[in-house]
């Protein structure tokens, strides 16, 4: 076999594979043994049919298994000799075998982009200064009260009122007949002014009393986010069945008790105090991370291989369709398409990929490597993150190689950060202060 390598861009070659004469011969010859074994031809006992008699019959058929069997071998083969590092699926050109002499066909791939060394040195940093303090605990407590609030039907007879809670049945109607997008629902809650359904549907059950029925027009607009409904006019049968009043529970021992994990509210507020500083940390080396690979991004320049990036997008659909479905919609009446999807987040697919392209580089450059350690405090950082016991945790990732994979490689590129952290200069500033890497 010989083959070779065109570069038609940085990330992008054309392999060319040539297979001698003999190779495709013998190729030819074994199709034909394995098929005279088998083939049951008219007249002719099972392998004892004559080589023209099944060329007349399977000839077609036969070539097209050979010329899937050399691509198959010779490409793999000419990828392993070139060293190309190849990405993805190749695109291949393969023309029609004769039936003898020597076979050639094309494969176009993309290949990871040639970055060479990377200098992560002497980059200026912020660290914004962020500080634990009662006003924000308070916050943290008010969240948890309205999150574990209960909602009571009023006994009050009175009618409904802008911002009230309620519960109601509704069915649509389109030109007085059933309207299919909008099908009967029963004890459907909703919160006067958060539009739910629609504003006018919101307005049209200011001054209702439970029991009431009401019919309720609603005129969608031209955009609305579900296309089966966008500028159509439904009427609502709407019924009242609740109005409700939020109950907060009183913040303090027994509140903090109400979950499970608390003797008093003090033990509740350590904990609310630990956890913003977790996530103040969390925060700084988020922040710090985007600056160093902001900064390593704009000293470094390659070309992003096609692949990388519509695979990235591909993540951002499957996000799109698993909300699609969380909200009973199709990605119709969202409007949206793996195209409009591509359009809108392709930025952030790309610098995405130059993000794992430069951690990539970077820690083949540094030859990092995890100790016992350092891995099990990676371990015991995640368990705390996840509210669970150490041993579950190992015991998981020893039945998950492939999570404990990415762990590992989560913790590599942490200690990557880490160590440009150290080369850095980091300047603290005030929370909410702009920031960005600078070099020397």
């Amino acid at each position: 076999m010989h083959f070779t390598v065109e570069d038609l861009s940085s990330v992008k070659k054309k392999i060319h594979v040539e297979i001698p004469e003999e190779v495709v011969a013998r190729e030819v010859e074994a199709a034909f043994n394995r098929l005279k074994k088998k083939a049951k031809i008219k007249g002719f006992r099972p392998g004892k049919a004559p080589r023209a008699v099944l060329e007349r019959q399977y000839r077609k058929d036969v070539y097209e298994d050979v010329v899937s069997q050399l691509v198959r071998d010779h490409y793999w083969e000419a990828v392993k000799k070139s060293e190309c590092r190849v990405l993805g699926t190749p695109e291949i050109d393969a023309p029609e075998f004769e039936g003898k002499g020597s076979f050639g066909f094309d494969a176009v791939v993309e290949v990871s982009p040639e970055i060479g060394e990377i200098d992560y040195k002497a980059i200026n940093l912020k660290k914004s200064r962020y500080k634990v303090d009662d006003e924000q605990i308070e916050t943290q407590l008010k969240i948890l009260q309205r999150n574990m609030a209960r909602f009571e039907a009023i006994q009050e007879d009175r009618p409904v009122a802008e911002d009230d809670h309620v519960v109601v049945d509704f069915e649509g109607f389109e030109n007085s007949a059933p309207c299919p997008d909008v099908k009967k629902t029963e004890g459907f809650p909703i919160k006067l002014g958060t539009s739910r359904i629609h504003k006018q549907f919101d307005d049209g059950l200011v001054g209702m009393k439970v029991g009431e029925t009401r019919n309720i027009e609603v005129n969608f607009e031209d955009d609305y986010f579900n296309k089966n409904l966008a500028g159509h006019t439904v009427e609502f049968r709407t019924t009242l069945k609740e109005i409700r009043q939020e109950v907060l529970l009183e913040i303090n021992d027994s509140f903090a008790a109400e979950l499970g994990k608390y003797d008093n509210l003090d033990g509740l507020k350590k904990d609310i105090a630990a956890n913003l500083e977790r996530g103040f940390k969390n925060r700084n080396e988020q922040e710090m991370s985007q600056q160093i690979f902001a900064e390593l991004a704009r000293r470094t320049s390659f070309e992003l291989p096609e692949v990388l990036v519509e695979y990235e997008l591909g993540k951002f659909f499957q996000e799109a369709e698993k909300t699609a479905v969380y909200n009973k919609v199709s990605m119709e009446q969202l409007g949206l398409t793996r195209e409009s999807i591509g359009d809108k987040y392709r930025p952030h697919a790309e610098d995405q990929v130059k993000r794992q392209l430069i951690i990539n580089q970077l820690l083949d450059q540094l030859q990092l490597e995890l100790n016992d350690e350092e891995l099990d405090a990676g371990m015991k950082e995640v368990a705390e993150a996840y509210d669970r016991k150490v041993e579950e945790l190992k015991k998981y990732y020893e039945e998950n190689p492939q999570h404990l994979a990415g762990l590992k490689r989560n913790l590599l590129e942490k200690k990557a950060i880490s160590l440009i952290i150290e080369n850095s200069t980091i300047e603290e500033v005030e929370a909410g202060a702009p920031l960005q890497a600078e070099s020397d």
